[in-house]
């Protein structure tokens, strides 16, 4: 980092309300050129909407706008559209992907900015006709993914990306622009494998090198502390901390961040099941996903447990479940309570009262512009006909609106969604609260077989352990029979009874949760044959 005599960024004073409701009050902190800067805090501290009002997004305009001054190299800026931020150099990675699925990475890296080159229609007829310079495209694309760091592949269409890619796609468009000086990352490692988030944090070391400031959003703690200079944390929309990043701790951050200590790393009560019946049996299974290696995965689920799946990443252990649940197209044989459900059929497995909470909440998880309670009471309204009233037989029905309200309010309170009530729609939840509604969806159509991939991904250190009681109390309050897939191992060996380690999408072992991690490592580093 370059100390100038003024700071690249400068945020005085901010003050922000929506509605009545105070979210951020007098937030101050400054970065130099050059320099990484951590933002912590719990979902709902007022971290996104701090860097809605630094990017000029319109929402801040249309609530009521902001108090307080943003100084850009020493001047007062007042940006009323992210074009204006973005003419200013500062560019911005959001949670949810601004991508068109049907181009190519490239096409999408430059995207309203594509390098033309004239031809003999164009040179009677005016530059309109110009057609686009594929040659300088390319070359351009190459050259933001070689700054990023990461290699992707620039003419994979967006659609056919893991969902990994599409993050670095959103990285490389900003890379791109010549004129960027500050890049704004939030949860940009939520969706990444171990593998693809330590690329990344090299790739905002490389930027940091070549004098592009980072704000980096990260519910990792861990990753704070190994790319960034400082750390500010946020609590109920408040700066408690403005320190350098080698002057504190996990420990730390996390007790600022939630205002207590927060107790992690213990394995939970496992449970042998050892009697138990086998209540599904996948045999030979081979998943085409994108990102995923899922070739002949053989396995016997218990009645009764929750199955932990792991291993590293693109090993296997994501496909499984979209796979069984039809989302992507797969073989082998799949038997549910003895009886065998057909892969690529998703309606066929919910119809057998199986459920999945998938890892990508935004494409597959939730209705954006729908309210809570139409999220959470769609599908068991669709899939079993809950929350409707009916008259002449079933001729007339209409939604039970009471019900609906009941459900939803009764899992708003269980999982401590933070919501302004249950008609408010979910795009406008944070990122872990969307989680919680996807989690509060499944727990509605109480099935018999759960599927949880990712459970808390993106999700704050006090909500985490929240939702992970909540799994555990559903399978042992309904009995309910759960497979959670995650990439944090110490997350599997505190909630499940079992785990199985998936490697080269093959199973290379189960152990009970209270097996060592060394074990556990071996398992992912071994060679299926």
């Amino acid at each position: 980092m370059t100390n100038n005599v003024n700071p690249l960024l400068q945020m005085q004073n901010i003050k922000k309300d929506f509605f009545g409701n105070q979210v951020l009050t007098d937030i101050n902190f400054t970065l130099g050129e050059g320099e990484v800067l951590g933002l912590c805090g719990e979902n709902g501290a007022g971290k996104s909407t701090l860097m809605k009002i630094l990017f000029g997004m319109d929402v801040i305009r249309e609530t009521g706008g902001y108090s307080g001054n943003i100084l850009i190299d020493g001047k007062k800026v007042e940006f009323s559209t992210p074009f204006d931020a973005l003419e200013a150099g500062i560019g911005m990675v959001h949670q949810e992907f601004s991508l068109i699925p049907g181009f190519t990475a490239t096409e999408n890296i430059l995207l309203n900015r594509e390098p033309c080159k004239k031809n003999i229609v164009s040179e009677v007829f005016g530059d309109r006709l110009n057609t686009l310079d594929y040659k300088e495209m390319d070359r351009r694309s190459a050259a933001a993914i070689e700054k990023m760091g990461v290699a992707i592949d620039a003419k994979m269409v967006i659609s056919d990306m893991p969902v990994g890619h599409k993050q670095f796609t959103e990285i490389a468009r900003e890379l791109s622009k010549d004129q960027l000086k500050l890049l704004i990352l939030d949860e940009p490692t939520a969706v990444l494998t171990e593998r693809e988030a330590e690329a990344l944090l090299e790739s905002i070391r490389g930027m940091a090198s070549r004098g592009i400031s980072v704000i980096f959003i990260t519910h990792r703690l861990h990753e704070i502390l190994a790319v960034c200079d400082k750390v500010v944390v946020m609590r109920d929309g408040y700066v408690v901390r403005d320190v350098p990043a080698a002057e504190t701790s996990v420990e730390d951050i996390t007790k600022w961040m939630v205002g207590r200590d927060v107790q992690s790393g213990a394995v939970g009560e496992a449970r042998t099941n050892d009697g138990a019946q086998t209540v599904m049996s996948i045999k030979n299974l081979w998943v085409d996903m994108p990102g995923e290696t899922v070739r002949n995965v053989s396995l016997d689920i218990r009645e009764g447990e929750i199955l932990g799946i792991g291993g590293l990443a693109g090993q296997g252990k994501l496909g499984i479940p979209n796979g069984v649940m039809g989302l992507y197209e797969a073989g082998g044989r799949v038997e549910f309570n003895g009886r065998e459900i057909p892969l690529n059929n998703p309606r066929k497995c919910l119809d057998s009262s199986l459920a999945f909470v998938s890892e990508d909440r935004r494409e597959v998880g939730l209705l954006l512009d729908e309210s809570l309670e139409w999220n959470v009471a769609f599908p068991a309204m669709q899939i079993q006909e809950k929350f409707l009233k009916r008259l002449l037989g079933g001729l007339v029905k209409w939604r039970d609106e009471k019900g609906i309200h009941r459900v939803t309010q009764k899992y708003i309170d269980e999982l401590q969604i933070k919501c302004t009530s249950s008609k408010q729609k979910a795009k406008e939840l944070s990122g872990g609260n969307q989680q919680k509604v996807c989690l509060a969806k499944a727990f509605a159509l109480e099935p018999k077989f759960l599927f949880v991939s990712e459970p808390t991904r993106g999700i704050d250190v006090g909500a985490k352990a929240l939702v992970l009681e909540a799994l555990k109390q559903f399978n042992r309050d309904s009995g309910v029979t759960v497979v959670m897939i995650s990439s944090e191992l110490e997350e599997l060996r505190q909630t499940c009874d079992r785990i199985a380690i998936i490697s080269g999408g093959q199973v290379a072992g189960i152990l009970p949760a209270a097996a060592s991690s060394e074990e556990f490592g071996l398992l992912m580093v071994s060679k299926v044959i």
